[in-house]
């Protein structure tokens, strides 16, 4: 997939509508976590080394098309200014009478941020007369919110209908690292899926067990598998309306002559909020119930993963915010960083185990996207990316 990138626009003296993803989280009036400002940065970087007028858009929160001064994004343009060491004019509405004074007061490189633009009820609604009203604004558009790709919402989707529409650095570079590990691995491709149900990811199971040589289950949609496969997992979490499905993976694994990693032995205890657990073997949880992989699974899915020339990560493999049930989780990241092969990894959750460990500069690819980055491994189309036009080698569209 070869989308027009905005490095092939002619962006200068233009106004430039910015779709980012500026929505993180506050606390005290102050952003708690800048990271998804700091992966909007070399977009900004580049439109404004290009001389464009730059008007930020974004959303923060679920306000629900009305204004709500605890989720206003002054806070996110102040920690922006900081970061980039350059005013951020910030209006104090979307399409209002101030955010249409400060985008016509734009010079060359300025930027001005729009006021959250889910205060306004057409955003969600994709309403077409509030798209016009945002493409009035600018003269170009570009969208670098992958963590929004796969909302067809105003300012994602509806806009790109009404103006030349572009993909942005953070967009292509998702974009590219995604679709390189669903239709071109190079073997052996590793994916290791957890997370607590299988409801959750049985579409990216099914869309990945032909495309992998190997693929790791953890986390408590493991525990399915393990009903599926004759096992007594006594009071832990699972759906057993899903075995039928989970079954049916394992068969079409079998047949593509794909290796499928379960958990070999676990930690379990009595509740998730216990300080310690016990490690047993699988065919010995008794009435207890599980909580995370145990030591021999870590290692053996690390044995794999050391192996492997392409690895896709997504979904803890226990119940990580408890450090007692943390440690498979840990040791696969471990695993991951330290691996030689392309490494991506997306899912607020095993995003947060990288970081936390201080492990993600040492992954090739770490996805800002939660939902959007699981749809897009389901193989669905996202209609932030599916409405940029495509182009051939030569850049024509």
């Amino acid at each position: 997939m070869t989308k027009r990138s905005v490095t092939a626009a002619e962006v200068s003296g233009k106004r430039v509508f910015l779709r980012v993803d500026l929505n993180v989280p506050l606390r005290d009036g102050q952003v708690d976590d800048d990271t998804r400002i700091r992966a909007a940065i070399p977009t900004i970087t580049w439109l404004r080394e290009h001389g464009a007028r730059i008007i930020l858009a974004s959303h923060l929160g679920r306000p629900k098309g009305k204004v709500d001064d605890a989720l206003r994004l002054a806070p996110v343009g102040a920690r922006l200014a900081e970061l980039i060491d350059a005013p951020v004019t910030v209006a104090t509405d979307v399409v209002g009478p101030d955010a249409t004074a400060k985008v016509n007061a734009l010079q060359d490189g300025e930027i001005v941020l729009l006021e959250n633009v889910r205060f306004e009820p057409g955003e969600e609604q994709n309403d077409p007369a509030f798209a016009q009203q945002l493409a009035n604004l600018a003269e170009l558009y570009v969208n670098d919110a992958f963590g929004a790709a796969h909302r067809a919402h105003a300012s994602t989707e509806g806009i790109a209908h009404l103006l030349p529409s572009y993909l942005g650095l953070l967009m292509q570079r998702e974009v590219d690292a995604l679709s390189s590990v669903l239709t071109h691995p190079v073997p052996p491709f590793v994916a290791i899926i957890g997370g607590a149900k299988v409801s959750d990811k049985i579409q990216v199971l099914e869309h990945l067990v032909d495309k992998v040589s190997v693929l790791l289950i953890g986390g408590g949609m493991a525990n399915t598998f393990l009903l599926a496969t004759g096992h007594d997992i006594g009071r832990s979490l699972a759906e057993p309306d899903q075995v039928d499905r989970a079954r049916r993976i394992l068969e079409t694994a079998q047949t593509s002559g794909v290796e499928i990693g379960l958990p070999i032995d676990v930690v379990v205890a009595e509740n998730i909020s216990d300080d310690e657990g016990v490690v047993v073997d699988i065919d010995n949880i008794g009435e207890k119930a599980v909580f995370d992989i145990g030591p021999d699974t870590a290692r053996a899915y690390a044995e794999h993963i050391a192996r492997a020339k392409t690895i896709l990560w997504n979904g803890p493999l226990g119940v990580a915010e408890n450090p007692a049930f943390a440690n498979g989780t840990r040791d696969v990241a471990e695993a991951v960083a330290a691996a030689a092969g392309y490494t991506v990894i997306g899912g607020g959750d095993s995003i947060a185990a990288i970081e936390r460990l201080g492990l993600a500069d040492q992954i090739d690819h770490v996805s800002t996207g939660g939902g959007a980055s699981l749809e897009f491994l389901e193989g669905k189309t996202l209609p932030g990316i599916a409405i940029i036009p495509e182009v051939d080698a030569e850049g024509s569209v």
